[in-house]
């Protein structure tokens, strides 16, 4: 696949070698562990094939405060079913207040309207042990389930550590879900608490969700109390709704110093959700201690956020990188939070909050930046970036040309940190290190303590520089406790381990370079078997970018009864351009020379929208169900979308198929 080796955008200078969390760990290993891995490969390769020992340096090295002694590390190396750290007792939130600090803020807040402010340490702690004594007096006890519809504003940071200071379990939906995407999700858990604004401003747009909360509330019939928190209006009130108190009573009760309930390593934290694009969202449980070891290693020697430094992330509560947000906070950064659209009023938005917050970490996804780039910005013309030290891409595949933007648009001595994981870790499998260049298109390192490999449909590694699939041969801490509702397990063996027993499969098709980087080319359930060669629907997309006209795309391959195939190409189409003849042929001609003749679809259609999830995900398997003729109940649940009226076009479409 490699034909050459790129160009490195970025390389660590001697400051940032010498400060670099990594190389504080890597002479702690030395000094107190009489072990010399003064190399990352090596740094690697043992934490991997020694997990056990590692983690528990990550442990130690950390000073995780545990209430109790654990009886051993690991149980050993089976997936699923290896248990860690037994015996231990510990608190997430506990870490985090460990930061607390006079000489910067705790959360720096900014919405689309220009509203916000900040909320130092010490508030954030009184408003924490308030809301802990609010939900204490209305029956939440260890384990019972407290949820949010909430964006990300400071009610929700301080609502979630309140929760997990006091052991119950925490879940949130962004407002921008549909009734029947929350309860799907929500019902499943049975909360007792739900946390909820009366809507929200989007685009410029206001949005009265008062309607839908009801609709919630009526159906989860577990619930026990509202908190209610007047946002788009203020002065909404609730109607219609079960027992109910104002946000701004809750974080006025009477409480002492905020204090830290100790719970078992495994003790449920927060519940995420897959997608759900054919069916119920999977409810996906991560603990106290698996996300607490996993957070505390990523965020600093991945990311290197240093006390003081201002990290931030675009993202909804419904996205798992708003809880790796909230995670920032145990380095002891201030978090800076935005609320609406990244557009919103126009495309540099970001990179002005960015100016105006001094944000040192500024993480997006790889289509903003892409956006950026097709709409000829350069922030570095108009914006003052000097604090901005590093920035972080995930969500999709980041191409070259998303890498050479940033470099030339952004800041030449930036460090640009492409990362991938998802939902199921909570977190990044690679990424970011500060320690290593930026190669143009390529993520940085797997991880440590993440033992990626990329494996054949046999389970053999295929050659460094070729494509298989990712895999995880070892346990990690953060890999989910289990499922809700899913007694035997049986739910979470067929979503990591059914292709190959006891290994993770994660479902994206992965390149590991000579260079020991990363290539990741889309989902390999979204994969183009085309004539017997696999393509890689990444490969596709990002050749498209280079077409103007081209605003988005959706690339399927259909495979028919007779063995043939078929590969239809649908385009979305930047206002006023027409798919005439022309422009059918320079796509075909773009995708032949930059990728090869299998990459030419037979047919090439206009769309007037491409399906989403809610979470940003292209919805390729389930309009391949579509033009399939599947029955739309088992291709597709439109309540997992974020623009369900998208999917009508291919619904149509499917109809003119014979």
């Amino acid at each position: 696949m490699l034909e050459r080796e790129p160009p490195i955008l970025w390389a660590p200078d001697d400051k940032t070698r010498e400060n670099a969390h990594l190389t504080r760990y890597m002479c702690w290993l030395k000094e107190q562990k009489r072990r010399s891995l003064d190399h990352y490969p090596a740094l690697w390769a043992w934490s991997v094939e020694y997990p056990a020992a590692f983690w528990e340096t990550v442990w130690e090295y950390f000073q995780v405060i545990s209430y109790a002694p654990y009886e051993r590390v690991l149980s050993g190396y089976e997936m699923p079913g290896a248990r860690w750290f037994e015996g231990a007792a510990l608190n997430y939130a506990e870490h985090i207040f460990r930061c607390k600090t006079e000489k910067w803020p705790a959360l720096i807040f900014q919405n689309e309207q220009g509203q916000g402010g900040q909320l130092s340490w010490a508030e954030l702690e009184r408003q924490v042990a308030a809301l802990a004594q609010f939900f204490r007096q209305n029956g939440v006890q260890r384990g019972d389930r407290v949820v949010a519809y909430l964006p990300n504003t400071p009610h929700a940071a301080i609502a979630v550590l309140a929760a997990m200071s006091i052991g119950a379990v925490w879940s949130s939906c962004s407002p921008d879900f549909g009734a029947n995407s929350v309860i799907d999700r929500f019902a499943q858990i049975e909360p007792k608490i739900l946390l909820t604004v009366d809507g929200y401003t989007y685009n410029g747009k206001p949005f009265d969700k008062r309607s839908v909360v009801r609709d919630i509330c009526r159906q989860l019939p577990s619930l026990q109390h509202v908190v209610f928190i007047p946002y788009l209006n203020e002065r909404a009130r609730p109607e219609g709704l079960p027992k109910t108190t104002l946000w701004d009573e809750a974080i006025q009760t009477p409480a002492g110093p905020l204090s830290f309930e100790p719970l078992p390593f495994e003790h449920p934290l927060w519940v995420l959700y897959s997608s759900g694009t054919t069916g119920v969202p999977k409810a996906i449980v991560h603990s106290h201690g698996g996300n607490l070891l996993e957070h505390l290693k990523y965020l600093h020697f991945h990311n290197d956020i240093h006390p003081g430094e201002r990290f931030f992330w675009y993202s909804t509560t419904g996205w798992m990188m708003w809880n790796f947000t909230i995670g920032s906070l145990l380095t002891g950064a201030t978090a800076v939070l935005y609320d609406g659209s990244p557009a919103y009023p126009s495309l540099d938005a970001l990179w002005k909050l960015a100016e105006q917050t001094r944000i040192t970490h500024f993480g997006t996804s790889a289509p903003f930046i892409m956006s950026c780039r097709k709409a000829d910005l350069s922030p570095r013309e108009t914006s003052d970036l000097s604090a901005l030290r590093g920035i972080g891409s995930t969500g999709s595949p980041l191409p070259p040309e998303g890498f050479r933007w940033v470099y030339e648009h952004i800041k030449p001595d930036v460090w640009l940190s492409s990362m991938a994981g998802g939902t199921d870790v909570c977190t990044a499998w690679v990424g970011g290190n500060p320690l290593l260049p930026v190669y143009e298109g390529e993520i940085q390192c797997r991880c440590l303590g993440c033992a990626m490999e990329s494996w054949d449909e046999d389970g053999r590694p295929v050659p460094l520089g070729e494509v298989g699939e990712m895999v995880v041969t070892r346990p990690m801490p953060s890999m989910p406790v289990f499922f809700w509702n899913d007694p035997d397990g049986s739910k979470y063996r067929s979503s990591y381990f059914e292709h190959y027993p006891g290994v993770w499969r994660h479902g994206d098709w992965l390149c590991i370079t000579p260079r020991q980087t990363l290539i990741i080319l889309g989902r390999s359930d979204a994969t183009l078997n085309r004539q017997g060669v696999r393509i890689g629907t990444a490969e596709i997309y990002r050749a498209l970018d280079q077409i103007p006209e081209i605003r988005d795309a959706l690339i399927l391959n259909i495979e028919r009864s007779d063995g043939s195939d078929w590969m239809p190409l649908f385009v979305l189409l930047e206002p006023g351009v027409i798919l005439d003849e022309n422009l059918q042929q320079r796509i075909r001609q773009t995708l032949r020379t930059t990728c090869s003749p299998r990459h030419v679809p037979d047919a090439i259609f206009a769309a007037p929208d491409i399906p989403y999830t809610i979470s940003g995900k292209k919805m390729e398997t389930p309009v391949k169900k579509i033009l399939q003729k599947k029955p739309l109940e088992k291709a597709y649940n439109p309540d997992s979308m974020r623009n369900p009226e998208a999917m009508q076009f291919f619904i149509d479409f499917a109809q003119t198929l014979s």
